[in-house]
């Protein structure tokens, strides 16, 4: 019994330290891209023995991998969990904008938004690595089609709109201010987008006809 305890112990604490590494890791590779962390930089980074950041890990890939995770949960705590305390359908889809314009906005990465930047530097490298983008990328997408889908069903938006047209427009005003943003030093785009994509929301309508 005491030895479980022990392990159980053990296993916390290195629960802990991962977390701890990630929440650095994540900021990292924000700046200098999944290719640009590796266990060595991040051992002095945080000022410890590589063999370290070794033991949590094991290798390189792992390292980015789990940093993706990371990465993933704060998009879903900082974007997608607020817009589910919203009603679902067209309150859910404007709660879930606002959101992600704050987020864009208060710096939760040093280096603008991580999946955005991990986007656009995975788009033509093969690998486990980029089809781990790839597939939070899908489930970003997937969010948003279903939420279309439900705000159509809700009669808040037109019934004969194409739910994987509007996610792409949706999404394209995420990854166009971001761009702005980080590579422009001009945040206006933020503001842009969260017009655009009220703007969106407002043209598809029930009531709105072109």
């Amino acid at each position: 019994m005491a030895d479980e305890a022990s392990t159980d112990g053990r296993r916390a604490r290195g629960m802990r330290s991962r977390a701890a590494v990630l929440e650095r890791s994540v900021q990292i590779a924000s700046k200098e891209g999944l290719e640009g962390l590796t266990i060595g930089g991040l051992a002095s980074e945080l000022d410890v023995h590589k063999s370290s950041v070794f033991a949590l890990f094991g290798s390189k890939e792992e390292l980015q991998l789990a940093t993706l995770a990371a990465a993933r949960g704060i998009l879903i705590d900082q974007v997608i969990a607020p817009g589910l305390q919203s009603q679902e359908g067209l309150p859910r889809l404007t709660a879930m904008g606002q959101a992600w314009w704050s987020y864009l906005a208060s710096n939760v990465f040093a280096g603008g938004c991580f999946l955005c930047a991990a986007s656009a530097e995975m788009d033509g490298r093969p690998g486990t690595v980029r089809e781990a983008v790839v597939s939070v990328m899908r489930e970003w997408m997937d969010v948003l089609e279903t939420n279309i889908e439900a705000a159509i069903e809700a009669g808040d938006l037109r019934a004969e709109l194409n739910p994987t047209a509007m996610a792409f427009r949706l999404n394209a005003l995420g990854m166009a201010a971001n761009w702005q943003r980080q590579l422009l030093d001009d945040p206006s785009g933020i503001e842009h987008a969260r017009a655009g994509w009220r703007t969106e929301l407002e043209n598809h309508g029930p009531s709105t006809r072109k």
